[in-house]
């Protein structure tokens, strides 16, 4: 007999008020927390005129997340339901169905509940995944052509590119949708009876046959249609083979017939096992054997064939089978990563021998050779040109050019910013972080090929009417030449992340604006206040708003403080990256934005890439790891890992620092990808190149990260011959840092002023060494500029592959291993008081041969106030090598040394040499009196040691550095005399 099962125990009143009150706090605070983040980012893009994005945007994810959510929960939902109507009305007597009764009395009463939840948590999933996808729709919506077709369908390379991601999702959610049809159907139809494990009879009921087999079907007709897109998606997969992408020829002449056979038999396999369970046999048996036929296929003509043809055919001679998809992938290649058009010269760099004249009549190299390493000298800017303690000028500086009084030359740059990280004490408390120390003041800068006593020559200018302008007055400018009309910066990299401006109540300025000696405050310091008046910033005057922003920022001040009040404004995503990001989210950011006087107002400059990874046949590369080398994470903002085989720099966008209104300028008109996403967005999201302000242009340079990924690939792509590609005959790579060549960093690109061979006059580029793979020689010089239109241009100075040009890593170990030089840095580093660091290498092609420059700084390590200051600039030319504290007595050596070498001699360097003594007479006789001349200049190097070893000991490097000058000119005039008052002399 079977019993009655007893219902489930009810839950009381007070506790289904207790579930209702805690899942509705949920909601609210779920609820509410999306609400004030939505209205608040409206409340941001309306200020800064980018509503679209942010409606567009929202209203494509949610018309996604309905679509999908309801579309996929329909298809559970009713094929759940169409198991329960499929229910059979008697079921035989077995143990299995008396222990799935109790389960029938559970669900019956409230069928339509229990099917809507799991079709209702299915939708919700679904939708959530969809509306992640809104990129891959507006792309697919409103992509076009490329025109260029991949060279094996002759489809335009557009389909790859904006249609068959989103077509690939979208067949992976129907294989969801019916995956989990299929199971909650076969749930269902076992609870109620359709299907049976025990019992007299069939095991399944014929409308439960009907109804599963059909969804067999629809599944398997699905996977018809994944082969299809299979075959597209070959010219996109990894070629073992030659360890490139793209279909190669098992794949064209195997994989291809096979996945275009396997989508026949699929459809015949779908219509049989229709036609066999509904109409003839209505048994399971032969669509079964479909199944397996269609598995046994998958297998034998999607696997062991094409690997057969891959073992047998391609392996034994990989070279002549794949070279048509070798040629391919090249083209590919260079046409997705804007190497199309690269300019390769060749460059004999045979000379070895400096000579006074190459020098002496160059006006397009040795001018413009930077000494200043924006790496480097940030600490410097800091010491000198802080003013109070709150400034900073971040860890890395940023390299820039501007035309003075009609000479254009490169300067580093830097802007001085309140920095979040340096507040300390009461400066955090709430009120002085985000009312008080609001901005920064100004932008630094120095020329970078110009050192005055170690220090960076500042131009003053850039300071406007603050007189704190710190360092060696010496060295500063004098005259204003590159005026700043607004200089305070409400928007930069280091600044607190909101800052609430407005005068207080009474009109009281209370930000800090600038240290000065026009006004004493109560406390003493001398400072003047400001209050923002620009266009940027929300207004939360009102106490609604307040309440908003004290949600937003879970910050109860907004309510409590009497610094927020009918006057106030909020200024929040501040730093330019993240403001841009914010507006263009398609965009790939660059990891180094930099600032730039246009017009008399500091804008900061980013460079905006368009990405795609559905190139065909391209070579996909992560550009985390593409981009990045020795200066990344040190003020250069690292890239997420991202697989691209397709990029254009085809955005210049530009936040200015007091308002923090942002541009988006097309520089690339011809992308596809841009025009796609600009149709997304309205059409007139990104503005004309042509609206670019030519002060604007002026200060556009080559990016930094689309360099790095077009060097790493070019370094390998360079070679065009596919039998010399597979045997990896002439490919480069890029040099470690030569200072550390051992820690496994590459050597970052850099930024010159110069002129390379095959260049008519000198430009502002990005310039690399590249060598040899698993060598250390110079194979090229690499750089990227904009030409005289603006338009980017690469060229590769290319050595000859027989060629022995020392590399970077190479003479770095050669100079600082040099009988002259070791010395001397030897003696920076004595008694453990001060490091030596070297600055950026400099390869540059020179006259037919190459001339290295490598500055070297020194840091005391007895003051931690000390800043590193240029000491010593290195320099190799062939094989002569010389060193000197600047660039022009270093040159004059290095001529000295080139001339004298022939006879077996080389000036004496310049470190510290012992005091030369007249040779004393054995025995207890008095050696004779020097002649005065001669015991003067003797006299001059003592006191010149004795100086030097004091600076030393005092850690003073900067009047280190002089007192080697000196040593240097003493000895000097000592051996001068010398050989004037030897017999032999005349």
């Amino acid at each position: 007999m079977v019993m009655r099962n007893a219902p489930l125990p009810r839950v009381n009143r007070r506790g289904r008020a207790g579930i209702v009150v805690v899942a509705g706090a949920f909601l609210l605070f779920t609820v509410l927390g999306w609400v004030v983040q939505a209205y608040t980012d409206w409340l941001w893009f309306d200020e800064v005129r980018f509503t679209d994005v942010f409606s567009r945007t929202l209203t494509t994810r949610t018309l996604l997340f309905l679509s999908f959510g309801l579309g996929m929960g329909a298809v559970v939902g009713a094929n759940l339901y169409l198991a329960y109507r499929l229910r059979p009305l008697l079921r035989p007597h077995s143990d299995e169905q008396a222990t799935l009764e109790r389960y029938r009395m559970l669900l019956t009463p409230r069928i339509a509940t229990w099917i809507a939840l799991p079709a209702a948590a299915v939708g919700v999933f679904a939708g959530l995944s969809a509306q992640s996808q809104w990129g891959q729709w507006l792309l697919f919506r409103h992509g076009g052509d490329f025109g260029v077709a991949d060279p094996e369908f002759g489809v335009d390379v557009g389909f790859y590119v904006f249609a068959y991601p989103f077509w690939r999702y979208l067949v992976g959610t129907v294989f969801t949708a019916l995956v989990l049809a299929l199971i909650g159907a076969l749930a269902v139809h076992y609870v109620f009876g359709g299907v049976r494990l025990q019992g007299v009879g069939d095991r399944m009921t014929n409308g439960a046959r009907a109804h599963l087999t059909t969804l067999v079907a629809l599944f398997v007709a699905t996977k018809a249609v994944a082969y299809l897109l299979d075959r597209r998606g070959l010219l996109l997969g990894h070629n073992e083979a030659t360890n490139l992408y793209g279909a190669g020829y098992t794949d064209v002449n195997a994989l291809l017939p096979a996945k275009e056979i396997l989508a026949y038999i699929s459809v015949l396999v779908a219509i049989a096992i229709l036609v066999f369970s509904h109409a003839i046999m209505r048994n399971l048996l032969w669509p079964g054997i479909a199944l397996a036929l269609l598995g046994v296929s998958a297998v034998a003509i999607g696997g062991l064939y094409p690997a057969g043809v891959q073992y047998f055919s391609v392996r034994p001679s990989v070279p002549s089978k794949e070279a048509t998809y070798i040629d391919r992938s090249i083209k590919a290649t260079q046409a997705a990563f804007g190497m199309t058009d690269v300019r390769s010269t060749g460059y004999a760099g045979r000379n070895t021998a400096p000579r006074e004249a190459m020098f002496k009549n160059d006006k397009a190299v040795v001018p413009h050779i930077r000494l200043l390493d924006p790496d480097l000298v940030s600490e410097t800017f800091t010491a000198l040109q802080q003013v109070r303690s709150v400034y900073d000028f971040g860890e890395k500086l940023d390299i820039d050019r501007y035309t003075v009084d009609n000479r254009t030359q490169d300067y580093v740059v830097g802007v001085r910013e309140v920095a979040d990280r340096h507040l300390t004490g009461q400066q955090r408390v709430w009120q002085n972080r985000h009312t008080v120390y609001t901005h920064g003041y100004g932008l630094v800068a120095a020329p970078a090929n110009q050192i005055c006593n170690g220090q960076p020559a500042f131009v003053s200018g850039f300071l406007t009417d603050d007189p704190n302008t710190g360092g060696d007055s010496q060295c500063n400018a004098t005259v204003e030449k590159i005026p700043v009309k607004e200089p305070r910066v409400y928007y930069g990299e280091q600044l607190p992340p909101y800052a609430v401006v407005g005068k207080e109540d009474g009109g009281r300025d209370v930000e800090f604006d600038r240290p000065t000696s026009t006004r004493q405050t109560d406390t003493g310091e001398e400072q003047v206040n400001f209050t923002y008046a620009g266009t940027g910033g929300i207004e939360v005057g009102s106490f609604a708003r307040r309440l908003l922003y004290a949600i937003r920022f879970t910050e109860g001040n907004f309510l409590l403080s009497n610094a927020v009040n009918e006057n106030s404004k909020l200024l929040y995503v501040r730093d330019p990256r993240s403001r841009v990001q914010k507006v263009a989210p398609f965009l790939t950011l660059d990891g180094d934005p930099y600032p730039a006087v246009v017009d008399g107002r500091i804008q900061w400059i980013v460079d905006g890439y368009t990405t795609a990874a559905t190139y065909p046949y391209a070579q996909q590369v992560d550009l985390a790891a593409a981009t990045s080398d020795a200066s990344t994470g040190r003020g250069t903002v690292a890239q997420q890992r991202q697989d691209v085989n397709y990029i254009r720099n085809s955005v210049k966008a530009t936040v200015d620092a007091y308002d923090g209104t942002v541009n988006l300028y097309a520089f690339d008109e011809d992308d596809p990808v841009l025009k796609a996403w600009n149709a997304a967005f309205g059409g007139d999201l990104v503005k004309p190149r042509s609206a670019i302000p030519p002060a604007l242009m002026q200060h556009l340079r080559y990016p930094a990260d689309l360099f790095k990924v077009q060097r790493n690939l070019f370094s390998r792509f360079h070679v065009t011959d596919s039998g010399a590609f597979y045997r990896e005959s002439d490919l480069w790579q890029v040099p470690n840092s030569p200072a550390a060549p051992d820690a496994g960093v590459k050597q970052p690109p850099y930024y010159l002023l110069t002129q390379l061979p095959g260049q008519t006059a000198p430009r502002f580029q990005l310039t690399a060494a590249l060598s040899p793979k698993d060598r250390q020689n110079l194979a090229a010089v690499m750089a990227g500029s904009y030409d005289a239109d603006g338009r980017p241009t690469l060229q590769v100075s290319e050595l000859p592959s027989s060629s022995v040009v020392a590399g970077p890593i190479q003479v770095h170990q050669e100079m600082v291993n040099d009988g002259q030089i070791r010395p001397v840095l030897v003696s920076l580093g004595a008694d453990n008081k001060a490091i030596v660091e070297f600055g950026n290498l400099l390869s540059l092609p020179f006259d037919d041969g190459m001339l290295y420059v490598e500055p070297v700084y020194v840091k005391s390590t007895a003051n931690l106030r000390a800043y590193p200051t240029l000491q010593f600039v290195m320099l190799s030319y062939g094989d002569t090598k010389a060193i000197a504290p600047t660039l022009a007595e270093g040159i004059a050596k290095l001529i000295a040394a080139g001339r004298n070498k022939p006879g077996g001699g080389t000036p004496p360097g310049p470190g510290p040499t012992p005091t030369p003594t007249p040779t004393a007479t054995p025995g207890p006789t008095t050696p004779a009196p020097l002649p005065a001349d001669l015991a003067a200049a003797a006299a001059e190097v003592d006191r010149a040691i004795a100086e030097v070893r004091s600076a030393q000991q005092a850690g003073d490097f900067v009047r280190y550095g002089r007192a080697l000058q000196q040593l240097e000119t003493a000895m000097q005039r000592f051996q001068a005399v010398r050989a004037a008052a030897s017999p032999g002399s005349r």
